[in-house]
Protein backbone atom coordinates (compact mmCIF):
# COMPACT_ATOMS: atom_id res chain seq x y z
CA UNK A 1 0.00 0.00 0.00
CA UNK A 2 1.35 3.08 -0.97
CA UNK A 3 0.16 5.15 1.96
CA UNK A 4 1.82 2.63 4.23
CA UNK A 5 5.20 3.10 2.05
CA UNK A 6 5.28 6.60 2.56
CA UNK A 7 4.62 6.54 5.78
CA UNK A 8 7.68 4.32 6.69
CA UNK A 9 9.91 6.30 4.43
CA UNK A 10 8.74 9.19 7.33
CA UNK A 11 9.73 6.88 10.16
CA UNK A 12 13.54 6.11 8.16
CA UNK A 13 14.53 9.66 7.61
CA UNK A 14 12.81 10.63 11.42
CA UNK A 15 14.80 7.87 12.82
CA UNK A 16 17.74 8.86 11.03
CA UNK A 17 17.94 12.82 11.85
CA UNK A 18 17.44 12.18 15.40
CA UNK A 19 20.20 9.55 15.52
CA UNK A 20 22.48 12.45 13.72
CA UNK A 21 21.11 15.26 16.00
CA UNK A 22 24.19 16.95 17.67
CA UNK A 23 22.37 19.13 20.39
CA UNK A 24 19.07 19.47 22.28
CA UNK A 25 18.22 22.46 19.76
CA UNK A 26 18.90 20.15 16.60
CA UNK A 27 16.65 17.36 18.09
CA UNK A 28 13.79 19.96 18.69
CA UNK A 29 13.82 20.87 15.31
CA UNK A 30 13.68 17.33 14.32
CA UNK A 31 10.81 16.49 17.00
CA UNK A 32 8.46 19.65 15.09
CA UNK A 33 9.41 18.88 11.44
CA UNK A 34 7.77 15.29 12.91
CA UNK A 35 5.15 15.83 15.15
CA UNK A 36 4.60 19.27 14.73
CA UNK A 37 1.34 21.04 13.78
CA UNK A 38 2.55 20.92 10.32
CA UNK A 39 4.47 18.08 10.72
CA UNK A 40 4.65 15.07 7.74
CA UNK A 41 3.48 12.52 10.48
CA UNK A 42 0.25 15.01 11.51
CA UNK A 43 -0.34 15.34 8.34
CA UNK A 44 -1.24 11.47 7.94
CA UNK A 45 -2.73 11.65 11.09
CA UNK A 46 -4.91 14.53 9.73
CA UNK A 47 -5.80 12.76 6.23
CA UNK A 48 -7.17 9.54 7.95
CA UNK A 49 -10.69 10.95 6.66
CA UNK A 50 -9.42 10.67 3.32
CA UNK A 51 -8.14 7.03 3.81
CA UNK A 52 -10.54 4.34 2.10
CA UNK A 53 -12.75 2.88 5.06
CA UNK A 54 -11.40 -0.72 4.09
CA UNK A 55 -7.33 0.61 4.56
CA UNK A 56 -8.39 3.10 7.70
CA UNK A 57 -7.30 0.49 10.29
CA UNK A 58 -4.26 -0.94 8.92
CA UNK A 59 -2.97 3.04 8.10
CA UNK A 60 -4.10 4.26 11.76
CA UNK A 61 -2.28 1.13 13.24
CA UNK A 62 0.89 2.02 11.62
CA UNK A 63 0.87 5.60 12.00
CA UNK A 64 0.51 5.07 16.00
CA UNK A 65 3.19 2.50 15.64
CA UNK A 66 5.72 4.48 14.23
CA UNK A 67 4.75 7.39 16.56
CA UNK A 68 5.40 5.58 19.31
CA UNK A 69 8.51 4.86 18.02
CA UNK A 70 9.76 8.68 16.97
CA UNK A 71 8.23 9.98 20.23
CA UNK A 72 10.56 6.82 22.14
CA UNK A 73 13.66 8.03 20.06
CA UNK A 74 12.93 11.37 20.70
CA UNK A 75 13.13 10.98 24.38
CA UNK A 76 16.05 8.33 24.48
CA UNK A 77 18.42 10.79 22.50
CA UNK A 78 17.16 13.54 24.21
CA UNK A 79 17.85 12.57 27.46
CA UNK A 80 21.70 11.52 26.09
CA UNK A 81 22.37 15.03 24.33
CA UNK A 82 20.96 17.06 27.68
CA UNK A 83 23.60 14.78 29.72
CA UNK A 84 26.31 15.34 27.51
CA UNK A 85 25.79 19.12 27.51
CA UNK A 86 25.42 19.71 31.11
CA UNK A 87 28.64 17.87 31.78
CA UNK A 88 30.40 20.37 29.23
CA UNK A 89 28.85 23.23 30.86
CA UNK A 90 30.26 21.82 34.19
CA UNK A 91 33.50 21.28 32.61
CA UNK A 92 33.98 24.94 30.99
CA UNK A 93 32.38 26.87 34.21
CA UNK A 94 34.53 24.35 37.13
CA UNK A 95 36.36 26.45 39.00
CA UNK A 96 40.06 24.81 40.41
CA UNK A 97 40.27 25.15 43.91
CA UNK A 98 44.00 25.03 43.60
CA UNK A 99 44.30 28.35 42.39
CA UNK A 100 45.29 31.51 45.24
CA UNK A 101 42.25 33.84 45.28
CA UNK A 102 41.89 36.90 43.93
CA UNK A 103 42.04 39.57 46.67
CA UNK A 104 38.45 41.69 46.76
CA UNK A 105 39.07 45.65 46.85
CA UNK A 106 37.77 46.92 50.42
CA UNK A 107 36.80 50.70 50.71
CA UNK A 108 37.74 53.08 53.12
CA UNK A 109 37.02 56.41 54.05
CA UNK A 110 37.61 59.16 51.54
CA UNK A 111 40.92 61.23 53.27
CA UNK A 112 38.78 64.48 53.62
CA UNK A 113 36.24 62.54 55.54
CA UNK A 114 38.93 61.05 57.75
CA UNK A 115 40.41 64.47 58.54
CA UNK A 116 36.82 65.88 59.39
CA UNK A 117 36.40 62.94 61.62
CA UNK A 118 39.79 63.53 63.09
CA UNK A 119 39.55 66.99 64.28
CA UNK A 120 36.15 66.96 65.39
CA UNK A 121 37.37 63.94 67.47
CA UNK A 122 40.39 66.27 68.69
CA UNK A 123 37.91 68.69 69.76
CA UNK A 124 35.80 66.19 71.34
CA UNK A 125 38.66 65.29 73.82
CA UNK A 126 38.72 68.61 75.02
CA UNK A 127 35.30 69.08 76.00
CA UNK A 128 33.68 70.89 72.54
CA UNK A 129 30.39 69.34 71.30
CA UNK A 130 29.88 69.51 67.56
CA UNK A 131 27.10 71.66 65.55
CA UNK A 132 25.09 71.65 62.50
CA UNK A 133 23.16 73.59 60.29
CA UNK A 134 21.93 73.91 56.68
CA UNK A 135 23.85 74.69 53.82
CA UNK A 136 21.04 77.02 52.35
CA UNK A 137 21.46 80.34 54.94
CA UNK A 138 19.91 84.04 54.86
CA UNK A 139 22.00 86.89 54.43
CA UNK A 140 21.47 87.74 58.11
CA UNK A 141 23.23 84.53 59.42
CA UNK A 142 25.66 84.58 56.99
CA UNK A 143 26.82 88.25 56.77
CA UNK A 144 25.32 90.74 59.09
CA UNK A 145 25.17 88.55 62.37
CA UNK A 146 28.49 88.25 62.18
CA UNK A 147 29.38 91.43 61.89
CA UNK A 148 30.26 91.71 57.99
CA UNK A 149 29.54 95.73 56.90
CA UNK A 150 26.92 95.77 54.16
CA UNK A 151 29.83 96.70 51.95
CA UNK A 152 32.10 93.89 52.17
CA UNK A 153 33.01 92.50 48.86
CA UNK A 154 32.52 89.20 50.14
CA UNK A 155 28.87 90.00 50.59
CA UNK A 156 28.63 90.87 46.32
CA UNK A 157 27.62 88.55 43.70
CA UNK A 158 30.94 87.77 42.32
CA UNK A 159 31.63 86.10 45.49
CA UNK A 160 28.77 84.63 46.80
CA UNK A 161 26.05 82.18 45.19
CA UNK A 162 22.68 83.83 45.92
CA UNK A 163 19.07 81.67 45.51
CA UNK A 164 16.70 82.93 42.93
CA UNK A 165 13.62 83.88 43.74
CA UNK A 166 10.24 82.05 42.74
CA UNK A 167 9.94 83.43 39.21
CA UNK A 168 13.53 82.03 38.17
CA UNK A 169 14.94 85.48 38.09
CA UNK A 170 17.95 87.46 40.05
CA UNK A 171 19.58 90.73 39.76
CA UNK A 172 22.89 91.41 39.62
CA UNK A 173 22.78 93.75 42.00
CA UNK A 174 23.47 92.56 45.70
CA UNK A 175 20.39 92.76 48.05
CA UNK A 176 17.51 91.61 45.88
CA UNK A 177 17.99 88.10 47.27
CA UNK A 178 18.62 87.31 51.07
CA UNK A 179 18.79 83.61 50.74
CA UNK A 180 22.41 81.88 49.48
CA UNK A 181 24.44 79.10 49.99
CA UNK A 182 26.84 79.56 53.10
CA UNK A 183 29.98 80.79 52.28
CA UNK A 184 31.69 79.64 55.99
CA UNK A 185 29.58 77.72 58.66
CA UNK A 186 30.52 80.21 61.47
CA UNK A 187 26.06 80.88 60.73
CA UNK A 188 26.20 77.93 62.69
CA UNK A 189 27.67 79.94 65.17
CA UNK A 190 25.09 82.25 65.08
CA UNK A 191 22.33 80.38 65.22
CA UNK A 192 23.92 78.61 68.37
CA UNK A 193 24.63 81.64 70.14
CA UNK A 194 20.45 82.61 69.83
CA UNK A 195 19.45 79.37 70.83
CA UNK A 196 22.10 78.12 73.46
CA UNK A 197 22.91 80.53 76.73
CA UNK A 198 27.04 80.41 77.35
CA UNK A 199 28.90 78.49 78.61
CA UNK A 200 29.38 77.98 74.43
CA UNK A 201 32.19 75.05 73.63
CA UNK A 202 31.44 73.92 70.19
CA UNK A 203 32.59 73.35 66.71
CA UNK A 204 30.62 73.12 63.51
CA UNK A 205 31.79 71.40 60.51
CA UNK A 206 30.29 71.22 57.15
CA UNK A 207 30.42 72.22 53.30
CA UNK A 208 30.67 75.95 51.62
CA UNK A 209 30.17 77.74 48.65
CA UNK A 210 32.37 80.49 47.15
CA UNK A 211 32.47 81.73 43.54
CA UNK A 212 36.55 80.67 43.56
CA UNK A 213 37.60 78.96 39.89
CA UNK A 214 39.00 75.57 40.95
CA UNK A 215 42.78 75.58 40.86
CA UNK A 216 45.55 73.92 43.19
CA UNK A 217 44.52 76.36 46.31
CA UNK A 218 41.12 76.95 45.52
CA UNK A 219 37.76 74.71 44.88
CA UNK A 220 34.15 76.58 45.05
CA UNK A 221 33.06 74.02 47.05
CA UNK A 222 35.12 72.82 50.04
CA UNK A 223 34.60 71.88 53.71
CA UNK A 224 35.22 73.74 56.61
CA UNK A 225 35.92 73.68 60.28
CA UNK A 226 34.90 76.59 62.48
CA UNK A 227 34.99 76.50 65.92
CA UNK A 228 33.34 79.04 68.96
CA UNK A 229 33.93 79.57 72.78
CA UNK A 230 32.02 81.56 75.01
CA UNK A 231 32.26 82.13 78.38
CA UNK A 232 33.79 84.02 81.45
CA UNK A 233 37.22 84.46 81.85
CA UNK A 234 38.02 83.74 77.57
CA UNK A 235 41.19 85.60 76.75
CA UNK A 236 43.69 85.24 73.74
CA UNK A 237 45.63 83.05 76.10
CA UNK A 238 43.18 80.58 75.65
CA UNK A 239 42.99 80.74 71.79
CA UNK A 240 46.40 80.31 71.12
CA UNK A 241 46.80 77.42 73.58
CA UNK A 242 43.91 75.65 72.22
CA UNK A 243 45.09 76.13 68.43
CA UNK A 244 48.76 75.65 69.19
CA UNK A 245 47.75 72.40 71.05
CA UNK A 246 44.95 71.37 68.37
CA UNK A 247 48.07 71.61 65.51
CA UNK A 248 50.37 69.49 67.52
CA UNK A 249 47.51 66.86 67.34
CA UNK A 250 46.93 67.00 63.53
CA UNK A 251 50.55 67.46 62.65
CA UNK A 252 53.10 66.35 65.28
CA UNK A 253 54.39 67.81 68.34
CA UNK A 254 57.50 69.16 66.89
CA UNK A 255 55.96 71.14 64.66
CA UNK A 256 55.73 74.89 66.23
CA UNK A 257 53.27 77.06 65.74
CA UNK A 258 52.91 81.08 65.03
CA UNK A 259 50.09 83.84 65.22
CA UNK A 260 50.57 86.64 63.06
CA UNK A 261 47.80 89.68 62.98
CA UNK A 262 45.24 89.37 60.73
CA UNK A 263 41.48 91.03 59.91
CA UNK A 264 38.26 89.35 60.32
CA UNK A 265 34.56 91.08 60.80
CA UNK A 266 33.90 88.72 63.15
CA UNK A 267 36.54 88.86 65.18
CA UNK A 268 38.85 91.29 67.34
CA UNK A 269 41.75 90.93 67.74
CA UNK A 270 42.24 88.75 64.61
CA UNK A 271 45.34 86.44 63.60
CA UNK A 272 46.14 83.94 60.97
CA UNK A 273 48.07 80.39 62.30
CA UNK A 274 51.08 78.71 60.86
CA UNK A 275 52.49 75.91 61.41
CA UNK A 276 56.31 75.35 60.92
CA UNK A 277 56.91 73.84 57.27
CA UNK A 278 56.91 69.75 57.79
CA UNK A 279 59.29 69.32 54.52
CA UNK A 280 62.12 71.70 55.99
CA UNK A 281 61.33 71.70 59.07
CA UNK A 282 61.30 75.54 59.10
CA UNK A 283 64.70 76.05 57.13
CA UNK A 284 62.27 77.21 53.64
CA UNK A 285 61.60 75.28 51.31
CA UNK A 286 59.64 75.61 47.84
CA UNK A 287 56.47 73.94 49.46
CA UNK A 288 56.13 77.12 52.06
CA UNK A 289 57.71 79.32 49.54
CA UNK A 290 60.89 79.69 51.62
CA UNK A 291 59.33 81.25 55.00
CA UNK A 292 59.68 77.83 57.18
CA UNK A 293 55.79 78.37 57.99
CA UNK A 294 52.70 77.46 56.13
CA UNK A 295 49.24 78.83 56.94
CA UNK A 296 46.49 76.48 58.54
CA UNK A 297 43.41 78.98 59.64
CA UNK A 298 42.14 82.26 60.58
CA UNK A 299 41.08 82.82 64.14
CA UNK A 300 40.33 85.77 66.75
CA UNK A 301 38.53 86.82 69.74
CA UNK A 302 34.76 87.41 69.20
CA UNK A 303 33.80 90.91 68.71
CA UNK A 304 31.47 92.43 71.07
CA UNK A 305 29.30 93.47 68.72
CA UNK A 306 28.66 90.29 67.83
CA UNK A 307 27.27 89.39 71.15
CA UNK A 308 24.79 92.37 70.41
CA UNK A 309 22.87 90.16 67.81
CA UNK A 310 21.98 87.18 70.00
CA UNK A 311 21.57 89.29 73.52
CA UNK A 312 25.11 88.42 75.36
CA UNK A 313 26.50 90.74 77.55
CA UNK A 314 30.28 91.37 76.22
CA UNK A 315 30.71 92.94 79.73
CA UNK A 316 30.03 89.30 81.21
CA UNK A 317 31.36 86.66 78.63
CA UNK A 318 33.89 86.85 75.88
CA UNK A 319 34.89 84.00 73.92
CA UNK A 320 37.04 83.62 70.54
CA UNK A 321 36.74 82.04 66.86
CA UNK A 322 38.23 79.75 64.51
CA UNK A 323 37.86 78.34 60.96
CA UNK A 324 40.08 76.17 58.84
CA UNK A 325 39.49 74.32 55.67
CA UNK A 326 39.62 70.30 56.25
CA UNK A 327 40.76 70.09 52.17
CA UNK A 328 43.66 72.28 53.06
CA UNK A 329 44.52 70.42 56.34
CA UNK A 330 44.19 67.53 54.57
CA UNK A 331 46.66 68.81 52.16
CA UNK A 332 48.99 70.35 54.34
CA UNK A 333 49.48 67.43 56.35
CA UNK A 334 50.02 64.76 53.99
CA UNK A 335 52.35 67.03 51.15
CA UNK A 336 49.36 67.39 48.87
CA UNK A 337 50.41 69.88 46.76
CA UNK A 338 46.67 70.57 44.54
CA UNK A 339 43.58 70.60 46.13
CA UNK A 340 42.18 68.67 43.13
CA UNK A 341 43.79 65.58 43.63
CA UNK A 342 40.88 65.32 46.70
CA UNK A 343 38.10 65.40 44.29
CA UNK A 344 39.36 63.69 40.92
CA UNK A 345 38.54 60.49 42.11
CA UNK A 346 41.85 58.42 41.47
CA UNK A 347 42.34 55.17 43.43
CA UNK A 348 45.99 55.17 42.85
CA UNK A 349 46.04 58.54 45.09
CA UNK A 350 43.34 57.77 47.65
CA UNK A 351 44.49 54.49 48.11
CA UNK A 352 47.70 55.79 49.75
CA UNK A 353 45.26 57.10 52.85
Amino acid sequence: MAVIDEINEVRTRALADIESAQGTDALDTVRVDVLGKSGALTHYLRSMGSIPAGDRAIVGKTLNSVRDEVETALQHKHDALASAELDQSMAQGAVDITLPGRAQQVGTRHLISGIIDEITDIFRGIGYSVASGTEVETDYYNFEALNTPPDHPARGMQDTFYVVDQTGEHSSVRGESDVLLRTQTSGVQAHTMEDQKPPIYIVAPGKVYRRDVADPSHLPQFNQIEGLVVDKGITFGDLRGTLDYVCKQIFGEDRETRFRPHYFPFTEPSAEVDVSCGICHGKGCRFCKGTGWVEVLGCGMVDPNVFGYADIDPEVYSGFAFGMGAERIACLKYNVPDLRMLLAGDMRFLRQF
